[in-house]
């Protein structure tokens, strides 16, 4: 059969193929792809995925490779009858913004792991954040940390941008490709490597969310502490250093991860420490790379703590008039060395979207709930010393669980915060503020903020990690309506300044990424900061690693 009739009988494909297909076969060596500008990213990392008019083109070229190489025809059909039959239909060159030699190269090792699909960069350009939309040019999937080694020492070779993806539950825009380039999805590397219940450590592969992690660990009686938004990847909860409603008890990543093995950007695989409870080995590497977001490595495997399943909990849930008195309650129970496993504080904005949300009948109220873990006898007594503290602090009401429906009833509030307030604002976009102070600081900064929300015509929920000192607002803002975008640009802005004046941080778990950079040098000084980029500038001299995030491109090149 010629080529000719090759190429009809592709036409008469089904359209869904076109729009869907993600399969791609081994490009033979010999294979050109035409039009495409190999230096493009020499150099370069300001690439924008602004331009429509190529992009209309890409896709139309990139349609028809995908379907070639479907169905294996690619490397099948000559060079010269490839190009002549794509010309026909395509009278204008395409230029891609990925180096020809990059896309064959990991199609070759990739197949159909690597995509170029329309629908998948869309799927891994936008996440939870109030961030605009940055597609990147390609999403690779690798199943081991070889592959992983054989895209980061192609995209070196090309200076072509690296951005690592969990589960895309990121809330400041990490996994946003603002400067173009490759995203490496994990999402096939979910492996639990080794469970040692003697030593009391897990070690996976950076794909797996710590739901699922935990659904294993279950079995065997344990759990790991850390619990961030539901789905999140172990991988993406180490590049943000995140914690969630259990850090008050059990601490945040850089408390339970133990040891880390990572990719830099030459190629170079590391132990960042052994899996022994203590090491005065070196510098601390392991610290280095929780937080760092994706900008120095590429974490492949990840060594964490895990705890004993509790023998017994139970939930209370507290109202309070007044979101100070909450507040006292919280610090009042800390210092009373009651150990708590968790204490989230909903402001009356929040128990309002919750029961609209929900059909509950909560009071909307400011409102504790307090998780408590033990032995019966030992949560028995705690529930009474906390009661014996809010009643004190002038609570209205005092429930607690006894059975685990009861505990689920008591703590659906706080899980689901974050999808309950949009019912305020139906066609919103939330803006999720993250600050964190000292304890003793979070009424007067909680009353300070609510207060400036006042001043504006929005709705912000408030919920926080109240042991922690660290909370949210859930901003529902207009991102076409000028005014209200500057409200909410306002409020976020004094937000993290009044964090900072009062020794606190702009982020308490969700990370730096490209909003907050600016706040960097007036919270930890222009030094610290300094330091950050000579890390940064040493490990990763051309910029490839998540370029943009924590440090901006700007500020690297003229360091």
């Amino acid at each position: 059969m010629n080529s000719l009739k090759i190429l009809n009988r592709l036409k008469s494909l089904n359209s869904n193929l076109l729009k869907n297909n993600t399969i791609y076969s081994n490009i033979k060596n010999n294979t050109i792809l035409f039009g495409i500008n190999n230096n493009q990213y020499k150099g370069n990392n300001n690439h924008s995925n602004n331009n429509n008019d190529n992009q209309n083109q890409n896709n139309r070229f990139f349609r028809k490779t995908t379907l070639l190489s479907s169905i294996g025809l690619i490397g099948v059909l000559s060079t010269a009858h490839l190009i002549n039959h794509l010309d026909q239909n395509n009278s204008n060159n395409v230029n891609s913004k990925l180096p020809k030699d990059v896309i064959i190269k990991l199609m070759q090792i990739f197949g159909n792991r690597f995509t170029l699909n329309d629908q998948d960069r869309d799927a891994h350009g936008k996440d939870f954040s109030y961030h605009d939309r940055c597609n990147p040019d390609a999403i690779v999937y690798p199943i081991n940390e070889d592959e992983v080694r054989k895209l980061i020492l192609i995209c070196s070779e090309y200076r072509v941008p690296i951005i690592p993806y969990g589960s895309g539950t990121s809330l400041e825009g990490h996994t946003i490709a603002i400067h173009g380039g490759v995203t490496i999805d994990f999402h096939k590397m979910q492996k639990v490597l080794e469970i040692c219940l003697d030593d009391q450590y897990v070690t996976v592969q950076p794909g797996i969310s710590y739901d699922d992690l935990n659904i294993v660990l279950k079995d065997k009686g344990y759990f790991f502490g850390c619990d961030p938004g539901p789905g999140a990847s172990i991988g993406g909860m180490v590049g943000t250093s995140c914690s969630g409603t259990h850090a008050v008890r059990y601490g945040t990543m850089k408390d339970n991860v133990i040891s880390l093995r990572a990719i830099l950007p030459n190629g170079d695989v590391i132990k960042t420490r052994s899996k022994a409870k203590k090491s005065s080995a070196g510098y601390d590497l392991t610290h280095l790379f929780i937080g760092s977001e994706g900008t120095l490595g590429i974490t492949t495997e990840v060594t964490l703590k895990i705890q004993p399943l509790p023998e017994h909990s139970s939930v209370s849930l507290v109202t309070f008039d007044s979101i100070d008195d909450a507040s006292k309650t919280v610090i009042q129970t800390m210092q009373s060395g009651i150990q708590i496993g968790r204490v989230e504080l909903l402001d009356d904005v929040m128990m309002k979207a919750v029961n609209q949300a929900n059909g509950t009948s909560y009071q909307e109220k400011s409102t504790l709930i307090f998780e408590f873990t033990g032995s019966k006898s030992t949560v028995s007594e705690q529930i009474q010393r906390v009661r014996e503290i809010s009643n004190r602090n002038h609570s209205s009401e005092f429930k607690f669980s006894s059975t685990p429906e009861e505990k689920d009833a008591l703590w659906l509030a706080r899980k689901t915060a974050l999808w309950s307030s949009k019912v305020l604002k139906p066609d919103s976009e939330v803006w999720i503020t993250d600050a964190c102070v000292p304890v003793s600081k979070l009424a007067t900064i909680i009353g300070e903020t609510k207060s400036d929300i006042e001043k504006t015509s929005l709705l912000a929920p408030l919920v926080s990690h109240a042991g922690d000192g660290n909370f949210h607002l859930f901003i529902l803002f207009n991102p076409n309506d000028t005014k209200e975008v500057l409200e909410a640009q306002l409020i976020n802005h004094n937000l993290v300044e009044r964090a900072i004046q009062y020794n606190g941080t702009c982020t308490g778990e969700h990370g730096v990424s490209f909003g907050k950079i600016k706040y960097l040098d007036q919270e930890l000084g222009k030094e610290t900061v300094n330091l950050m980029k000579t890390i940064k500038k040493a490990i990763d001299p051309n910029n490839i690693m998540n370029p943009g995030k924590i440090i901006t491109v700007e500020d690297f090149n003229k360091f």
